[in-house]
């Protein structure tokens, strides 16, 4: 192996890595969550728009409005976990490029300014960052059950009231349990995947 990376941290992150569906009763701490964001903000998006945000469903009352929009085979496993996370895109991150890109503020009001494209944009760059999110997740020694089995317009309405925000990923967050992942699915081989032109 040439990668720097070392082993252990390999198979964190990705070899011994499962999504998780059950957890253990641990809880996740609020500075837990501020370490994973803290560590994963560095990851590149496109201007450094950086339009992913982050809803942490914690109270009982939360929970219950967030499970009533999800699939049914993904309610249960939400209602039980320690911490579920609703993942969006703010459709206004425009606003904060003069903060974020300061050597081009100007963007805010020219290639930012359509609407179509602003959303196109913020939506691809947000899904790149929920990636950085699950593996921040995982540096934290914590298991991630990302799910897109659910309702984006009502859990947008249900939390996201000003349309500001749209829904894309929900993701449970824990200690997993002994159980609380399925056998590994195959991948894809390398010259399955990659093309050398």
């Amino acid at each position: 192996m040439t990668l720097p990376l070392d082993p252990a941290a390999q198979d964190l992150l990705f070899k011994e890595a499962h999504t998780a569906h059950r957890f253990t009763d641990e809880p996740v701490t609020e500075e837990q969550i501020q370490e994973v964001y803290d560590l994963i903000k560095y990851a590149p998006t496109a201007f450094n728009q950086s339009p992913l945000r982050v809803t942490l469903v914690r109270s009982p009352e939360a929970r219950e409005r967030l499970v009533s929009h999800m699939s049914e085979g993904n309610q249960a496993k939400t209602r039980t976990a320690p911490l579920t996370a609703v993942l969006a895109v703010d459709l206004d991150f425009h606003e904060r490029l003069p903060e974020l890109l300061p050597l081009k503020p100007q963007l805010k009001d020219t290639l930012f300014a359509d609407e179509a494209f602003r959303e196109s944009s913020g939506t691809l760059n947000a899904t790149l960052q929920i990636g950085y999110f699950i593996l921040g997740i995982r540096a934290a020694g914590l298991g991630a059950g990302p799910m897109t089995g659910f309702d984006a317009a009502g859990v947008d309405k249900e939390f996201f009231g000003d349309g500001r925000q749209h829904a894309l990923v929900v993701v449970n967050i824990g200690t997993t349990a002994p159980d609380g992942h399925k056998p590994r699915a195959p991948r894809l081989a390398f010259e399955d995947a990659v093309t050398t032109v």
